[in-house]
C-alpha cells in the first residue's frame, strides 16, 4: 500500500476546512499539507451517490484508480476523494485519468515532461 488511510472524523474535517478543493464531474479532491512526511488518503461517498452497493462500487473504483495513479514517493499530503453521482458508472481507467488530472492541478503529481 502506497498511502495510509484517514480514519478519524477530525482528519476529514481538517481537510475539508483547511484544504484546497479541486472539482471534476466524476470526483472531488481536497488536498491539505501535513507534517507527517507520508500521504494519507480518505475516500467518501455520500448517500446522494446511491444505495450501499453503489457507494461501495464508487469507493472501489476510486481505490483502484489510486493504485494506478498515486506514486509511492509523494509525501506530506492529506487527500480526500469524494465520489459524485457519475463515479459508480466509471471504469477505473477513466477514473485514473480524472484523478491524475486533479492531482496535477493540485501540485501533488509532477507534469509529464
Amino acid at each position: 500500500m502506497r498511502y495510509r488511510p484517514l480514519t478519524h472524523n477530525n482528519e476529514f474535517t481538517r481537510a475539508y476546512t483547511r484544504g484546497k478543493s479541486f472539482v471534476h464531474p466524476h470526483v472531488v479532491l481536497y488536498v491539505n499539507r501535513n507534517r507527517l512526511g507520508h500521504t494519507r488518503v480518505g475516500i467518501t461517498a455520500s448517500k446522494k451517490v446511491g444505495n450501499a452497493v453503489t457507494r461501495n462500487r464508487a469507493r472501489r473504483v476510486i481505490r483502484a484508480a489510486l493504485q494506478q495513479t498515486l506514486p509511492p514517493d509523494v509525501g506530506g499530503y492529506d487527500l480526500v476523494f469524494v465520489a459524485r453521482g457519475q463515479t459508480p458508472r466509471l471504469k477505473s481507467t477513466q477514473a485514473a485519468k480524472t484523478i491524475a488530472k486533479l492531482l496535477r492541478a493540485a501540485g501533488v503529481l509532477k507534469d509529464p515532461a
